[in-house]
């Protein structure tokens, strides 16, 4: 299965959390709805589920799973920065 690149995601679930935040409020628009329901769409799709509760979940999952990796290559690569310099990690 494809997915969905992390920064891609993480906008993403952001812009449908702060529609739903919005959609939550007293005096809404349809058109809050209408993008709420095409942000949820637009999730399931990029996660491969058919509800809003399970892409939010298999996002989030995917979202921290690829911060793990991204976290420990940080000392890596600022070591490999220090040493192209010239400089002692």
């Amino acid at each position: 299965m494809l997915m969905a690149h992390p920064v891609v995601l993480r906008n993403l679930l952001e812009h449908y959390e702060a529609l739903d935040a919005l959609a939550h409020a007293d005096v809404v628009g349809p058109q809050i709805h209408h993008r709420l329901e095409d942000a949820a769409y637009t999730l399931c799709v990029s996660t491969g589920t058919r509800d809003i509760d399970a892409a939010l979940q298999v996002a989030r999952q995917q979202l921290s799973r690829s911060a793990a990796p991204a976290a420990a290559a940080a000392p890596a690569a600022a070591s490999a920065r220090s040493a192209a310099a010239g400089q002692r990690p």
